[in-house]
């Protein structure tokens, strides 16, 4: 890759990763379900990390070289919030890893707890600290609150239960407290970039991973994990509503946000079918896996042909 390239790579990218682990994720629950053979789950693992130590590997080139030019990222009014795309991935592969190296799923774990709270932390000091106008705000906003509800999944096996619960607490305050500013933003502003449009899907994470997260901290499918789950297909269907939106749409890397919040509304309705064996939950479950695969096929192809005319890494807004 040519250096002018290396110089623009992409922190966004670390969403690729995101989305490949939560469709990897995905496929060990239904091969444990023996609704899938375990093959697909053990290529999509191989594919996954193959993927990040490319991605993490041209990111810290970049670092080396162009130390500036991440710091622009890591200061940007916008791509700041990447960030937490690079320690979710740790914790989604250390999901992934759990069931098969779990030598492997701690450090893993641990890596993206550590580093997420601090850039978690980093991100909401930068809010506070700058002057923002409302124009700035897109859903990749809610990336750092998807982390906070994420580190519980497992982390109630390697943290305490308060810790996970206290972790929990601050992902839902921030989501509900951002997703009142998304829905003021694109009611009653002007119309969000369409480079965004993609990035509206993230929506779907918060309610489903943090119905996951929260059965099992509390080891139980009470009302209030309802909600989340039903909030979750709510967000589903307006999304549905607004498909005419997505069509024509200039290939962006934001694209790959399609990817992780389709895969979490999937674990979601999993987990809801292992809890209540009621079969319109597999229904639903299938739905949304066969959706994130057309989903990565898409945007896999798109970004092959991106990569091929050089449309990828070039110097952003």
């Amino acid at each position: 890759m040519e250096n002018s390239r290396i110089k623009y790579f992409p922190v966004a990218a670390f969403a690729s990763i995101m989305g490949l682990a939560g469709i990897t994720v995905s496929f060990n629950k239904f091969y444990h379900l023996q609704w899938l053979p375990h093959w697909p789950f053990l290529l999509m693992t191989v594919i996954t990390f193959i993927v990040f130590i490319v991605v993490s590997f041209m990111y810290s080139l970049k670092a080396y070289r162009y130390y500036s030019e991440v710091n622009t990222d890591f200061t940007h009014r916008i791509r700041i919030n990447f960030f937490s795309a690079m320690t979710i991935s740790f914790l989604l592969l250390s999901i992934v890893f759990q069931g098969i190296w779990p030598f492997v799923s701690l450090p893993l774990w641990w890596i993206g707890f550590i580093g997420h709270t601090y850039i978690m932390l980093h991100t909401i000091k930068f809010w506070i600290q700058h002057n923002f106008e409302i124009k700035f705000f897109n859903p990749a906003w809610f990336i750092p609150v998807v982390g906070n509800m994420l580190i519980p999944v497992i982390g109630v096996d390697y943290i305490s239960l308060e810790l996970s619960l206290a972790y929990f607490a601050i992902g839902f305050l921030f989501w509900i407290i951002l997703l009142t500013i998304f829905l003021n933003r694109v009611i009653f502003h002007d119309q969000m970039p369409k480079k965004f449009m993609p990035t509206f899907f993230i929506l779907l994470a918060p309610p489903a991973i943090g119905f996951v997260a929260y059965i099992k901290i509390t080891q139980s499918l009470d009302t209030f994990a309802y909600i989340m789950l039903f909030l979750s297909y709510f967000f589903a269907i307006l999304l549905f509503m607004l498909r005419n939106s997505f069509k024509g749409l200039k290939f962006f890397i934001s694209w790959w946000a399609f990817l992780f919040p389709i895969a979490s509304v999937t674990l979601a309705s999993v987990a809801a079918y292992q809890l209540t064996a009621k079969n319109i939950y597999m229904y639903i479950s299938w739905f949304f896996m066969i959706s994130s695969i057309i989903a990565l096929l898409v945007v896999s192809y798109k970004t092959y042909i991106a990569i091929k005319n050089k449309e990828l890494c070039i110097k952003e807004d």
